[in-house]
């Protein structure tokens, strides 16, 4: 099965059991891929988390079936997951703009989001600049959380973490301490298999350094691996999400590689990642 078929499979799975208690874990076993990775390039194609289409289609559906049956309001939020109709109500006003109990008033102006069907770009309009290497394993250190993946708590907290080591003068000591090939602050993800058995993963901010460890600080090996190096040139985030965007709708369906599920790394240079042309990369493990 394919890349592109394997992401529709877990689609379509979620869509045919839309109203029951859904993880993670069992959309992602359907692409037969981790809950990290099938996640982050579920996000990544759409635009949206998991658990935001899941309740979109949820309230599109209560939505559809409040107009056309005669269905009342707390039995339709007790079918689409809701405990409460107070919740119910707050979070179809939300995507409505209306209440349950105004929704047979006002159906053409409903908000209304359709099954996803996803598709490919088999050539980009913009080329993709990336590098194929080889690296011997080597040493990073630094700070590692590790976050929840139900409920998209990586999504929130990775994104906090950097404030937190930016405002703190972490980033700067990590900066110091770098002695390595690779120059800047990495973004490392981890998740591998043992880290998904118990529904997390690790993300680090570290520096490749061989040197003394401060009290502070973990050290982490990353393995000898194939990378492929794409370089990423724009302010942040945005050229980021672009490139990473572009690395799972346009090379991995095309490039005959797949992901090797060791960490993989982003780095950012120690400049201003607000100018036009910053320059950071993205290091993805391959096989």
């Amino acid at each position: 099965m394919g890349w592109v078929e394997s992401i529709q499979k877990a689609i379509d799975y979620l869509e045919e059991h839309l109203l029951e208690d859904l993880t993670i874990e069992d959309i992602s076993c359907q692409a037969n891929a981790s809950a990290f990775h099938f996640q982050r390039t579920f996000t990544i194609l759409t635009e949206i988390s998991v658990g935001e289409y899941i309740r979109r289609r949820r309230l599109t559906l209560a939505a559809q079936e409040l107009v056309s049956t005669n269905g009342k309001v707390i039995d339709v939020a007790y079918k689409y997951g809701y405990d409460t109709p107070e919740a119910f109500s707050k979070a179809f006003r939300r995507q409505h703009g209306v209440p349950p109990s105004e929704a047979r008033k006002y159906m053409g102006k409903l908000t209304f989001y359709e099954r996803l069907v996803i598709q490919v770009v088999l050539k980009g309009a913009e080329p993709m600049k990336y590098n194929i290497i080889e690296r011997d394993s080597f040493r990073v250190m630094g700070i590692k959380r590790e976050f929840l993946l139900e409920n998209e708590g990586n999504l929130i907290g990775i994104p906090k973490l950097w404030d937190e080591v930016n405002s703190d003068g972490t980033s700067d000591r990590l900066g110091k301490l770098n002695n390595g090939r690779i120059k800047g602050l990495l973004g490392v993800c981890d998740a591998s298999s043992e880290k998904e058995h118990k529904g997390s993963m690790e993300y680090w901010i570290a520096t490749e350094s061989d040197g003394r460890v401060p009290k502070e600080f973990s050290v982490m090996m990353i393995p000898t691996s194939k990378w492929v190096v794409f370089e990423v040139n724009g302010p942040m985030p945005e050229a980021m999400h672009k490139v990473w965007k572009q690395i799972f709708s346009e090379w991995f369906p095309t490039s005959g590689y797949e992901h090797a599920g060791t960490p993989e790394l982003e780095v950012y240079a120690d400049e201003d990642s607000t100018a036009a042309d910053y320059y950071s990369e993205i290091w993805i493990p391959i096989k």
